[in-house]
């Protein structure tokens, strides 16, 4: 069983906590550590999180919307040496618990599911330069756009299986939340949500019984992984 793992809420530029959480480690203990996005990273991001790597942890994160506002944190998140733990859209086996990942934020350029009705205006990055290739940024999307929800991430994770959801924006539980982000939890069979963006700590539950953990700002939360592996229990 894995155990604990460590979830940091977006740290805006404050790493102390990340020091202290490495600090406060038994000799031995490692947890893996989850962050939440919005670093505003100013040194790479193997740099901010070095007493944690020094402890021997793994570490695995998602983007929030911060890191597309300058070229600098983004770079420092996406061309870091730890660029491969990203949990954005795709699910990873840690150990033995199957997380996913949904990083950034909807944009009513792209698809915000609370204006106009909820549809996408493209549904994925190709459709969106093919109608705006006149503003890519290498090669790509806008930098502005980097840390935005694309329906074909969404629609990609929805045909996956996970036990645990980290995700940059809220579920419906939160008042500034998303029901998208509910029946996201719900395809995969989700038992645990945790996501970060709107600096509230809380706990609170979703339809199906889906357990939801919002991370405070610069927060960590140990969390006893260990009641949502394997099958939900029958209702």
């Amino acid at each position: 069983m894995i155990g604990d793992v460590l979830f940091f809420g977006d740290p805006h530029g404050d790493f102390r906590p990340v020091r202290r959480a490495a600090a406060g480690l038994a000799p031995g203990r490692s947890p893996p550590c989850i962050f939440l996005g919005d670093f505003d990273l100013d040194v790479p991001f193997e740099k901010a999180v070095q007493p944690l790597l020094d402890a021997g942890c793994e570490i695995y994160h998602i983007h929030g919307n911060h890191e597309a506002d300058r070229v600098e944190w983004f770079d420092n998140l996406f061309s870091s040496t730890l660029a491969s733990g990203s949990l954005h859209a795709r699910v990873t086996d840690i150990g033995g618990l199957r997380v996913a990942g949904l990083g950034g934020v909807f944009k009513g350029k792209v698809w915000h599911p609370k204006d106009g009705g909820g549809e996408p205006r493209f549904r994925s990055r190709e459709d969106f330069m093919r109608a705006n290739g006149r503003n890519a940024w290498r090669g790509g999307l806008p930098l502005g756009l980097r840390a935005t929800i694309f329906p074909e991430d969404y629609e990609h994770l929805a045909d996956l299986q996970a036990d645990i959801l980290v995700t940059h924006e809220a579920p419906s539980c939160h008042r500034y939340g998303f029901v998208e982000i509910d029946l996201l939890a719900e395809a995969m069979g989700a038992r645990l949500v945790v996501h970060g963006h709107h600096h509230e700590p809380y706990t609170s539950e979703i339809g199906g019984g889906i357990s939801v953990i919002g991370m405070g700002q610069a927060d960590v939360l140990s969390v006893d992984m260990n009641p949502y592996l394997g099958p939900a229990p029958a209702r």
